[in-house]
């Protein structure tokens, strides 16, 4: 039986007569990377919130690692990091003295906060910088000791909010990288981002937010397979035999110039197989092939309307 680190029921939240949150169910297993996309407006940063104390829900139950939201707001907070998109690093202190006063925060001993420290620094690849005003630092390396403050107290469940925004692309997959370490090692990871590859590259299950309401949820090729305009592209080496493949499949659009014909597809691996099993049964040889499936892009812009900007 599935772990779920976070349980939602029925999450409702509204400001005045603005409903904010519209009866939203949520069940994130451990050690996966959930991510929660949706337009402005659309209430994940309320979701957060809510799921990370900082809020009360007007109504439904949460289960947070194993506590009751409402009941147990302090075993919550025990048990969670959050990471915002605004980094909580105080650029006047050192590396070092960021993660000792987190440590402090934590009530960890100064033997054990030094201990914690050093681990982290290293982990993150700040050893050299650990002395160094964080004022100092690259974008990427003060998102790392953002990231490294918030694992000081070893939480179970990180909430992530746009932790790659304003980053160059090195500097974000170093980041990816260290979300993927995090989750091996039993981390659940609740993330927003602005960056639909990103999610496309990280999460395991991904839920699409619009106006209070989740419209869609799934993994990231379940969401894309909802969407039409997925396609096999065939190419072939003459016109004759382009001109058969059209005629034995009765569909798809060719193009002469090109020798390259597309076929509707699915993309799944078994249609994929039967359809060249099927073109070298009449002996109707392919020169070369390539799917196209809808990204994540399409899926957003499908479900949620014209594109907005994906942050809060």
């Amino acid at each position: 039986m599935t772990t779920l680190a976070i349980a939602a029921d029925g999450l409702r939240k509204s400001y005045g007569d603005k409903v904010v949150l519209d009866g939203v169910d949520l069940a994130v297993p451990e050690g996966t990377v959930f991510s929660l996309l949706g337009p402005n407006g659309a209430g994940k940063t309320t979701t957060v919130q809510i799921l990370s104390t900082l809020i009360a829900a007007d109504g439904g139950t949460v289960q947070v690692a194993g506590h009751d939201l409402a009941r147990e707001p302090d075993d919550v907070r025990g048990a969670i990091g959050v990471t915002g998109q605004y980094s909580a690093v105080d650029k006047l202190l050192t590396g070092e003295e960021n993660l000792l006063l987190m440590a402090d925060l934590k009530h960890l001993s100064r033997k054990d906060g030094r201990r914690r420290a050093a681990e982290l620094l290293d982990r993150f690849d700040l050893v050299d910088a650990a002395r160094k005003p964080a004022a100092n630092y690259s974008g990427g390396m003060r998102r790392r000791l953002d990231l490294a403050m918030t694992l000081v107290g070893d939480p179970r469940l990180i909430f992530l909010d746009e932790p790659t925004t304003g980053l160059d692309p090195r500097s974000r997959r170093a980041m990816w990288q260290i979300v993927r370490e995090l989750v091996t090692g039993g981390v659940t990871i609740f993330l927003t981002t602005q960056y639909l590859d990103e999610a496309d590259e990280l999460a395991d299950r991904i839920a699409l937010l619009d106006h209070g309401r989740l419209i869609a949820e799934g993994t990231p090729d379940e969401l894309k397979r909802r969407i039409p305009g997925g396609h096999i592209e065939l190419t072939f080496t003459d016109t004759r035999l382009l001109d058969a493949a059209r005629d034995l499949l009765g569909t798809g659009i060719a193009d002469p110039e090109a020798l390259t014909l597309q076929v509707p597809s699915g993309g799944g691996v078994r249609e994929i197989r039967e359809l060249l099993v099927r073109l070298d049964a009449h002996s109707i040889d392919v020169a070369d092939m390539s799917v196209h499936m809808p990204d994540l892009d399409d899926v957003f812009l499908t479900l949620t309307g014209p594109l907005k900007e994906v942050t809060r």
